[in-house]
């Protein structure tokens, strides 16, 4: 039975867990499981582990990430991102070099708020399906890092920069939080992990592409 991982190029529109699923089906897999959700909204880099290679999960959800994020700057949303309900709109009284230096501020070590849409769980049950019921759980700020954010670009109202950052980030939540400080609230509207370690998306196959000789053996993988 083979074992190991796929990097799969997890298309916007679906969950992570669909994607998997169909991988399941399609090439008749007895186990699987990914590594690090992402949102329906978001696209890109899924690691998803093969029979054995599902006990690697939390080798790979330590590991870091790094993505290509897109703001809209003046609107701020009920899911901190395209998805959810308008909550604030407001104009946008900041230019572009006041917007750049308020992003810098996020590298470096801090405390984050989770997202109240999150897979995130309270006594079992994601904070996602609080929400839906309309009860918002208010986690505890969690310690995060951002080691970098390059390629910032201002096209008011949007803002798009790459950012690599360790496990537990919420990029919704820095959305969220750029907005507060500018005063303008914002949203998340983009979202591409491009990398999780020394995996990249360069190196992964859409859902429909993916075949078992795409499959990386568990006995190369090494987390040294």
């Amino acid at each position: 039975m083979n074992s190991g991982i796929f990097l799969i190029n997890k298309d916007k529109g679906i969950s992570s867990n669909q994607a998997i699923q169909k991988i399941k089906k399609r090439l008749d897999i007895k186990k699987i499981g990914h590594f690090g959700t992402l949102d329906p909204l978001a696209e890109g880099l899924l690691i998803c582990g093969i029979n054995k290679g599902t006990k690697l999960s939390n080798k790979f959800l330590n590991l870091d990430k790094s993505y290509f994020s897109r703001i809209m700057l003046g609107i701020q949303t009920s899911t901190d991102d395209s998805e959810g309900d308008i909550i604030l709109k407001k104009e946008i009284q900041v230019d572009e070099n006041e917007i750049i230096e308020m992003i810098k501020t996020f590298i470096g070590e801090s405390k984050q708020k989770p997202p109240f849409f999150s897979a995130l769980k309270h006594k079992g049950k994601p904070l996602y399906k609080y929400a839906r019921e309309g009860k918002f759980v208010e986690k505890q700020p969690r310690h995060i890092n951002v080691y970098n954010i390059s390629r910032i670009t201002v096209d008011n109202p949007f803002v798009s920069f790459e950012i690599s950052c360790s496990k537990g980030t919420y990029i919704r939540s820095i959305a969220r939080d750029l907005g507060d400080k500018l005063n303008c609230g914002g949203h998340l509207v983009e979202l591409v992990r491009l990398s999780q370690g020394k995996f990249e998306l360069n190196d992964a196959k859409k859902v429909d592409d993916v075949e078992m000789e795409d499959l990386i053996d568990i006995e190369k993988l090494a987390f040294n």
